[in-house]
């Protein structure tokens, strides 16, 4: 089996078309079409079902995808770690990162990591779901909340969080430290939209205490949740990250307990995927902002 047979059968499973994937491979159809047979007599038995126009994997070219993209990486890691030899202070990273306010923690390590590397080029890449970015390759680490039960993800733990109930300096409960959640199952919440981490978290919560979480808000504005409770709209559940990281002295965080709303937040990127300079600097820099923000201590 060679690698550019291997490289045509990738590019036609993309595709399930043999013209469009000869067209991104620069070849005729007759040549791809001669090497996939070749492949398929080599393996012994067929890679694609062709009925009609229709195109589909095989269960043998499913698992030989499955390989493939295993291979593939593996080469881009191979090439990226030899680049690293000749220029270790340029070239790209992207990050994933979890809607809502874990972005305010990648933005400011950003700054530093610019100051310290002007020639990386960064990319941020806000996703509800790293697993898929990180399988294709799109993303090379991502911070979100772990665990993450995937077999071909390494998952690198930073930090613990409680997730807190956020008032108005003025709020009556603004004098508490404390609260359990059945308190202010009426309270009339601002919160992050249903298909947020976060507030998945935190319906389960209500869901154990048997109250149904019904916001008179939903929005993905950070700014937008925090001037408004300061405004006495209405009040949040959020994150020691956001709180700490905005620093409003109108703002009230407040413990919630019985139950508490607490996650861990950690770093993911694929099992066989090269963490470069780049990544490494970042991960480097990323924990010195935990620790900065007072959401970690640093080790030992």
């Amino acid at each position: 089996m060679e690698i550019r047979q291997l490289e045509y059968f990738m590019a036609v499973c993309r595709e399930l078309h043999f013209t469009r994937a000869s067209e991104q491979l620069g070849v005729t159809q007759p040549t791809l079409s001669h090497q996939i047979k070749a492949l398929e007599t080599e393996i012994g038995m067929p890679l694609f079902d062709r009925i009609g126009k229709k195109t589909a994997l095989t269960e043998a070219g499913s698992i030989l995808f499955k390989h493939g993209t295993h291979i593939f990486q593996s080469i881009q890691s191979a090439k990226e770690e030899i680049h690293e030899l000749r220029e270790v202070k340029s070239g790209k990273l992207a990050i994933g990162v979890l809607k809502g306010e874990l972005g305010m923690l990648v933005s400011a390590t950003l700054f530093a990591f610019h100051q310290q590397y002007p020639d990386i080029q960064i990319t941020v890449v806000g996703k509800d779901d790293m697993v898929e970015g990180i399988i294709q390759n799109e993303i090379d680490i991502a911070l979100t909340i772990v665990p993450i039960h995937d077999d071909r993800l390494t998952i690198v733990p930073l930090y613990e969080e409680d997730l807190y109930l956020t008032v108005s300096h003025r709020h009556p409960l603004g004098a508490k430290n404390t609260i359990d959640l059945e308190q202010v199952k009426d309270e009339p919440f601002i919160i992050f939209p249903k298909n947020y981490q976060c507030r998945q978290q935190i319906d389960a919560a209500f869901k154990q205490i048997e109250a149904p979480l019904q916001p008179i808000i939903e929005t993905d504005a950070t700014e937008s949740i925090l001037k408004l409770v300061q405004a006495e709209a209405g009040v949040s559940i959020l994150s020691k990250t956001l709180l700490h990281m905005w620093g409003n002295e109108q703002i009230r965080m407040i413990k919630i307990e019985n139950p508490p709303v607490r996650r861990q937040i950690g770093l993911v990127y694929h099992k066989e995927k090269y963490i470069g300079f780049a990544a490494q600097q970042f991960i480097r820099l990323l924990k010195r902002t935990i620790v900065d923000q007072g959401l970690s201590q640093a080790d030992a």
